[in-house]
């Protein structure tokens, strides 16, 4: 186990290391940051100026360097729009796509086990075959497509939830959560629920064919024998199986939706991480677009590095019970 977990640490700040690279050459080749902190009528020399203070007039080696020691000292350098740190500005939205990605998290969790579980159980039912079409709905439909019906139809038609904005919010071990309010569970229905049907779709295939998979293996067909209660079968022995790839899937899901919880954010003005992003390249901004992309990174790598130990842990223990037996 150890072996295998220094294995995929090392994998995980290599890959690490290789994203620093093309987020450096990306922002190398991507716009002249220096007219974004000179005047508009700035001289060539002030240019010149800002072009040496800024460390543009050396090699890309050499920048490349100072950028990387820059990172491992927790350096973003400042924004040029807000002349604020720029891992400042992104802390300060993170809370906003947490909790908006908890809450979809939350709903497509509670949605699709219950429904996988019983698309599985039923395979052949009339309702099985409408619960796989809606997943494949889920599946196929755009997010922007999605939350701009949303928005037509529950802000601007019935007027039962607002289209944009975070809603009121209390402080709560320092940060800014809308969760804590009425207003702010108003306001966050729509994103979440938009954010979530991608997601819900995926685990609820997921969880069906799990519950195929295990309802066709002895322990299942032993427990019926007993006189189990279908329920039971099906939640306490089948589920507990079938729920092992799902949790993997979850995993990689839970880093998906913060990293692409952008195009979310910015049909409903959800002040997080993805409409700050989007601001910043439209300005140019690129201290917060790197800090952006670099935590992203890390959160995948973690997440992913998180999953797969714990499913290796499982296989291993799994394998150490059938040689016992």
């Amino acid at each position: 186990m150890f072996g295998y977990l220094l294995k995929r640490l090392i994998q995980m700040l290599l890959v690490l290391w290789v994203v620093s690279v093309v987020v450096f050459m990306m922002m190398s080749f991507t716009g002249d940051p220096v007219f974004m902190v000179v005047p508009i009528d700035a001289t060539d020399a002030e240019i010149a100026q800002a072009r040496r203070i800024l460390g543009l007039d050396q090699s890309l080696i050499v920048q490349y360097w100072k950028f990387l020691t820059s990172l491992l000292q927790g350096d973003f350098g400042h924004s040029y729009v807000f002349r604020q740190p720029a891992m400042t500005l992104i802390l300060e939205r993170l809370p906003a796509t947490v909790e908006m990605v908890l809450v979809a998290m939350v709903l497509a969790i509670v949605f699709a086990i219950p429904l996988g579980v019983y698309a599985g159980a039923n395979p052949n039912g009339r309702l099985s075959r409408a619960i796989m079409s809606g997943s494949l709905l889920g599946i196929s439909l755009p997010g922007f497509w999605v939350g701009m019906v949303l928005i037509y139809l529950f802000a601007v038609n019935w007027g039962v939830f607002p289209s944009s904005g975070r809603g009121d919010t209390a402080e709560v071990f320092g940060f800014r959560i809308s969760l804590v309010t009425w207003d702010g569970w108003h306001h966050i229905a729509l994103p979440a629920v938009t954010l979530s049907l991608g997601t819900m779709a995926i685990l609820l295939r997921m969880t069906r064919a799990g519950m195929m998979e295990v309802g066709r293996q002895d322990y299942m067909k032993f427990a019926r024998a007993k006189g189990a209660t279908r329920r039971d079968v099906l939640y306490k022995h089948g589920l507990k199986n079938a729920l092992i790839p799902v949790v993997t899937i979850f995993g990689l899901q839970l880093g998906d939706l913060i990293a692409f919880a952008t195009i979310t954010e910015t049909i409903f003005s959800w002040p997080g991480m993805g409409k700050l992003l989007i601001d910043s390249i439209y300005r140019a901004d690129r201290p917060v677009i790197v800090v952006y992309l670099m935590l992203v990174a890390v959160i995948f790598v973690v997440i992913n590095f998180l999953v797969r130990s714990r499913l290796y842990a499982d296989r291993s223990a799994h394998h150490a019970e059938m040689r016992v037996a």
